[in-house]
């Protein structure tokens, strides 16, 4: 809330009030009256006490009349702070494997459920970006339109599981998918953010091809490849002896990941462990800014009327006083 006077000049006429004051109070003392009357025995009768505590309550009236009409002609107004936001969002599509590999444990709890949680937090991170979901394994679907409702989003997130699609590793199929999302998207920004652990090995469209799909489109991709140097724990379910643990190469196509990311003037990534997962999030969070403009305006509400309205109040109480209860004789 802010409050202010439109015409301040006028406040400058209340160093007349003091002055006023003052005069009033000078004339008191120099001024000496004197009466004669034929019997004293009507001033014994009044009430000295009484007539002298309000001899001074018209001036008193008048001179509080008007310091109100003075700050009622200063304007005083009273506006609240308002703003227009524009926005450029981007959007997001983020595209993850689902691959029985993503069970590996090089990052904790295991490579998908990292993905995942991070992934979400990435997501609750953003203002104004439509965030969409496509999951792959031996095929792509579409888990999430693009959308602004990131609780959806999270849910869906949350809900993944190896196995929910058939085994393999269609990453072209994917990153396909994830294009036509973004196909008719009138955003100034359109971004992939894929995330893989191995290479492709399925579906029809290979990652190249998809990543040429989308540099037509203007669509950037950023890449990250998850797993670890070397081996990695995976389970293995095994209908005899049950769930064991074996060592698995980790074998993530690098320079086919790199070339696709740099194809559409993205980057491409390495996420050996669960920190340094969450830091590429946050790299591409910072990369991938959203423009905010905002207009700041306040809205003026004219506020005169009380002083006005006061001070009128006041001279009307001070006319009605001097013409009756504090009324002077000559």
């Amino acid at each position: 809330m802010i409050h202010r006077f439109a015409d301040p000049t006028y406040l400058l006429l209340l160093a007349v009030v003091p002055l006023l004051v003052y005069w009033y109070v000078m004339r008191g003392r120099r001024q000496v009256g004197s009466l004669r009357y034929s019997s004293l025995v009507a001033i014994k009768r009044a009430d000295v006490r009484r007539s002298g505590r309000y001899q001074h309550a018209l001036f008193g009236l008048r001179a509080l009349a008007l310091t109100a009409l003075i700050v009622a002609f200063a304007r005083p107004q009273t506006g609240v702070t308002a703003e227009n936001v524009t926005t450029n969002g981007i959007d997001i599509v983020l595209a993850l494997d689902l691959s029985s590999s993503m069970l590996a444990e090089d990052l904790e709890p295991n490579r998908i459920e990292a993905a995942k949680q991070v992934a979400a937090d990435f997501v609750r991170g953003r203002r104004n970006d439509r965030i969409g979901l496509v999951v792959f394994a031996g095929e792509a679907f579409t888990q999430a339109p693009l959308t602004l409702d990131y609780g959806v989003v999270t849910t869906l997130l949350d809900g993944l599981e190896v196995g929910m699609i058939e085994d393999g590793t269609a990453v072209g199929m994917g990153l396909a998918t994830a294009v036509k999302r973004l196909q008719r998207s009138d955003a100034e920004s359109r971004v992939i953010v894929l995330l893989t652990d191995g290479r492709n090995n399925r579906g029809e469209i290979d990652p190249i091809t998809a990543a040429q799909m989308a540099q037509a489109l203007g669509v950037r991709i950023y890449a990250i490849g998850a797993g670890t140097q070397g081996t990695a724990r995976v389970p293995v379910d095994d209908p005899i002896f049950g769930r064991r643990y074996a060592q698995m190469q980790v074998d993530i196509d690098e320079p086919t990941l790199q070339e696709t990311a740099t194809l559409t003037g993205g980057r491409y990534f390495r996420a050996t462990n669960r920190e340094s997962l969450e830091q590429i999030y946050a790299e591409i969070d910072a990369l991938e800014t959203t423009e905010i403009e905002v207009d700041q305006f306040t809205r003026y509400g004219e506020l005169f009327h009380l002083p006005l309205l006061f001070g009128l109040g006041v001279l009307l109480i001070e006319t009605g006083l001097s013409r009756t209860l504090l009324r002077k004789i000559p």
